[in-house]
Formats: structure tokens, C-alpha cells, sequence
């Protein structure tokens, strides 16, 4: 009956919000960074069926505070809701779960099965955010690596330059698919292989360290081998070797590491259900199942309630906005060396225009103005403003400080085969909030939509190319002068875009 009942809550929590797993499995079949978590449901049933003998010793029982566990969850969900941040919606959803088993099966089997259950966690499809940083140190590390060999290259943010070939280290090199999938790993080889504390803490420092080094190998590799054999060769190892036999070669070398300090013998118990039935911090009164049942449906149904209210705020918006005139520069026909248009998903109103000055310099200018944040409209959603993945534009390093904004050079093959580069920055406009930060923007989101506060939302890009006597930081210090913008950013500026004054 316990068990009758952990599955009602469960199936209860995944139908309500049915359109978070549905979100969350499809990244872990569609996105390569994320196949390795169709796994871990079936290694949470082998973590549970571990410790089966164990765990038939203990009693379960419905408990009250484990409702504390699950009411936090959802109110992370609703957090991710207003902000539109997946990360923390997927988190939440994970999170109920863990909280429904406490709920309905008490502490004693909660503390049984407390790796099996924070094992789950890695069911939330989450490191994308690592690749930039990831890319950075990868080229870095490469660059030592070509200079210890003796192969003459220059480094552009992950773009390097060699006598043989221009190389990018790009999204799928910066070796996030390895770092995750290794650390869900190494969390697992050390709950079942590792007693000790500080032995696990070790092993998890090499499982972190070797697959960021041994990417960084690989990348060195592959241009090392296309000074001898082409790119095209090193192109084709790369794919086969290193697609298929690399991430091995780095489990059995983390494994090979990590062997001297396994200390768990095969026989060894997982838990010990007999410390677990003693323990006093364990006891709990009990509650009739039914109650607590009843009462989790009603607070995913009032979290549910409360989100579907913040989704239909829409502030008041002009019919129609325009790019103000700037002083000392003047409105010119957008023509950039390589078609450049930030994404705006979901905006009501989309701009964007070229500046020019006296001086030669030119500026592009993309604004959006958003009603609301909701799925699929989000100002600072992945693949949004100026840097669109998968495009012939390329992320290549963070850009010179710009008045508090967010600041990327972009690069992009021009046509006549040279490349183009570009700085791009970005501020968003949110009631009284100027900034660059996507985080901050987040919050104030969230914080509009917990309070039911209609609030409209900007985003500012603005950019310049690389000109030969016209430097980009240069050209954007100089408009948002004109613009009058402060230290804090160009925020009175985008208000007389939104107003159109």
C-alpha cells in the first residue's frame, strides 16, 4: 500500500506537469550533450534494487514535512514559470518527486534510498551554460599544447590560425558532452566502489579534471595530425576516433586512476537498515496516507493555478515604435558585410538600423519590445539576441566593457573567404532594471509575475563590425555618448523607444 501510494503521487506530479518531462525527454534524445540521461532511470531502479534486502527491513510511513519538500519544489517550478527558465522548471519537476517519496514513505526510507534519490537530479538536462567557458579553456589549452610541440599558431578567442588551416574550437569540441556524463558517472562509481568521505571527494576531482584535460588532447590532436595528413584526414579521425573510442579510453583511465582507492567489498551492505530503524532523528509521527495524497494534488493544483494567472499579464505597449534620432549621427541603409540579425522569438515589436557619424563610423541597432515573458517569448532565452547558435556567426570571446552591458565578439566567414568579426552588446530593460545580466533579468521576471505585475520588456543590442581604422569598441563608446547613455547603460534611451518618443 505505501508503494500503491508513491505511485499515485508520482503519476499524479508527472501528469500535471506532463509538459516538463515531455520537454526534458526530448532533450535527452535530441541534444547528444543529454543521451547519456536516458540511462539513469534504469540506474536509479539498480541503485534502489542494491539496497532491496536492506530497505525491507524498514517500516515506511505517510510523513508531513515531506509536503515541505514537495511545496518547495513547486514553488521553484513557479520561479522557473515567471522567469522562463527551463533549468529551474525541469529542477523543480525532478525535485517533487523526491519530495512525493518522503511524503509518502517517511524518513527512515528516505534516508534508505537518499543516493538513489539525489542520483535523479541528473535527470535535469543542464551544462549547455558550461560550453563558452569550456571553449575558452579548451583553446587555451590547445595553444600550450601546439607550442610544447612545436607548431607555430595564433589565437583569436577559439579561433586559431596555423601555416596548414584555420581551426574553431567550436560547440561540440569544448567537451561538455565528456565533463557531464563523466561527473554522473564518477558520482555513481563512487557511492558504489568508495566508503570513504575523502576518497569519493578525490575520485570525483579526477573524474571532473581528466575528461577537460583529455579534451584538450584531442583538440591539440586533431590540428596536430592535419599538419601531416590535412585537415580532411584529421576531419574524418576525429569523428570515428575520437567519436567512438575516445570517451572509453577516458572511463577506463578514470577507472585505472581511481582503482587503488576502491574500498567498498562486493559484499558490503549499501545501507545499514538497522542504524537507520535506531535512530532517533529518524523518528516521525505518521500521517494516513490519504491526507497527504489529497494534500499534494492540491498544492501542484494552486501552483499550477498561480502560473497559468502570471502567463496572462501584458503590459500596455505603443502600436507602433521607431529608432530615435541620434545626435550627430544619422539613419543609413543596413548593409553589413555578413547578414547579421539578432534573435527576437515572441517580441510584439522588432527593430533594427544602421548609424553612421561624421567620422565613418557605423552602428547596428536591434531593439525588442516584449508585453510579457512567457514559453517561447524570452528575452533572454537560449539561442536569443545577438549570438544565434547554429548560424554562420560564431561565438568567439567576451568583448571590452560597455557600459554594463553584456559584451561578445562574434565572428563569421566574409565573401571573399576572410573573416568577418563583430562586437555585440547587449542590455535588458525591465521596469527600472538596465542591465546586461540575463540572471538579473530573470529575477525581475519572476518578480513581476509572483507579485501579478504587468511589466513590459527590452532588449537593446547594440554592434559594430571590425573596420580597418574604425576599431567596434570605439564606433559603440562614441553612439551611446550620443544616445546619453550613463555608466549604468543606455536605460533612458530604450524608455524613448518603448514610448516612441
Amino acid at each position: 500500500m505505501p508503494l500503491a501510494g508513491l505511485a499515485a503521487a508520482w503519476a499524479l506530479l508527472i501528469a500535471l506537469f506532463f509538459s516538463d518531462w515531455r520537454d526534458m525527454a526530448a532533450q535527452w534524445w535530441d541534444i547528444s550533450t543529454y543521451n547519456h540521461i536516458l540511462l539513469i532511470p534504469a540506474i536509479v531502479v539498480w541503485l534502489v534494487s542494491l539496497r532491496a534486502k536492506e530497505l525491507a527491513k524498514l517500516a515506511p510511513q505517510a510523513w508531513g514535512p515531506g509536503l515541505a519538500l514537495v511545496a518547495l519544489a513547486l514553488l521553484l517550478w513557479v520561479a522557473g514559470s515567471f522567469a522562463g527558465l527551463s533549468l529551474a522548471r525541469h529542477l523543480g519537476a525532478v525535485v517533487m518527486l523526491q519530495g512525493a517519496v518522503l511524503a509518502m514513505l517517511g524518513p527512515k526510507a528516505g534516508w534508505g534510498l537518499a543516493f538513489p534519490l539525489a542520483y535523479m537530479l541528473f535527470l535535469v538536462p543542464v551544462g549547455e551554460e558550461l560550453v563558452p567557458m569550456l571553449q575558452l579553456v579548451t583553446a587555451r589549452m590547445t595553444m600550450t599544447l601546439l607550442d610544447v610541440s612545436g607548431v607555430p599558431a595564433l589565437l583569436e578567442g577559439v579561433f586559431i590560425t596555423t601555416a596548414f588551416g584555420y581551426f574553431k574550437v567550436a560547440e561540440a569540441c569544448s567537451g561538455v558532452k565528456f565533463l557531464i556524463a563523466m561527473i554522473a558517472f564518477g558520482a555513481l562509481v563512487a557511492n558504489v566502489c568508495i566508503r570513504s568521505w575523502k576518497r569519493r571527494l578525490a575520485f570525483m576531482a579526477v573524474a571532473v579534471a581528466v575528461p577537460v584535460l583529455a579534451n584538450g588532447l584531442r583538440t591539440w590532436g586533431t590540428i596536430f595530425i592535419s599538419k601531416y595528413q590535412g585537415v580532411e584526414f584529421a576531419a574524418g579521425f576525429d569523428h570515428v576516433f575520437y567519436g567512438w573510442v575516445f570517451f572509453a579510453v577516458v572511463i577506463v583511465l578514470v577507472l585505472a586512476l581511481g582503482w587503488r582507492w576502491f574500498d567498498r567489498a562486493i559484499d558490503d551492505p549499501m545501507i545499514d537498515a538497522g542504524a537507520i530503524n535506531s535512530s532517533p532523528r529518524l523518528a516521525a509521527r505518521p500521517i494516513r496516507r490519504e491526507v497527504a495524497l489529497v494534500l499534494l494534488a492540491l498544492l501542484a493544483l494552486a501552483a499550477l493555478g498561480w502560473s497559468s494567472a502570471a502567463g496572462r499579464l501584458a503590459a500596455q505597449l505603443p502600436q507602433r515604435i521607431a529608432l530615435p534620432e541620434v545626435p550627430g549621427w544619422t539613419r543609413m541603409d543596413y548593409t553589413p558585410q555578413v547578414w547579421w540579425q539578432p534573435r527576437h522569438g515572441g517580441a510584439d515589436h522588432r527593430l533594427l538600423g544602421r548609424y553612421v557619424n561624421a567620422a565613418g563610423d557605423t552602428v547596428d541597432v536591434s531593439y525588442a519590445l516584449y508585453a510579457g515573458q512567457s514559453e517561447g517569448r524570452e528575452a533572454g532565452g537560449y539561442g536569443e539576441g545577438a549570438w544565434m547558435p547554429e548560424t554562420g556567426w560564431a561565438w568567439s570571446e567576451p568583448g571590452p566593457s560597455l557600459a554594463g552591458g553584456k559584451v561578445d565578439r562574434l565572428a563569421a566567414p566574409g565573401p571573399d573567404g576572410a573573416q568577418v568579426e563583430r562586437v555585440a552588446a547587449t542590455w535588458y530593460r525591465n521596469g527600472g532594471l538596465i542591465s546586461g545580466s540575463n540572471a538579473r533579468l530573470k529575477l525581475a521576471n519572476a518578480a513581476d509575475r509572483l507579485l501579478l505585475r504587468a511589466e513590459p520588456t527590452a532588449t537593446l543590442i547594440v554592434s559594430a563590425e571590425e573596420r580597418p581604422g574604425h576599431p567596434a569598441p570605439r564606433a559603440l563608446r562614441r553612439f551611446l555618448n550620443a544616445t546619453g547613455a550613463s555608466p549604468g547603460g543606455p536605460g533612458s534611451w530604450m524608455d524613448r523607444i518603448a514610448s516612441s518618443r
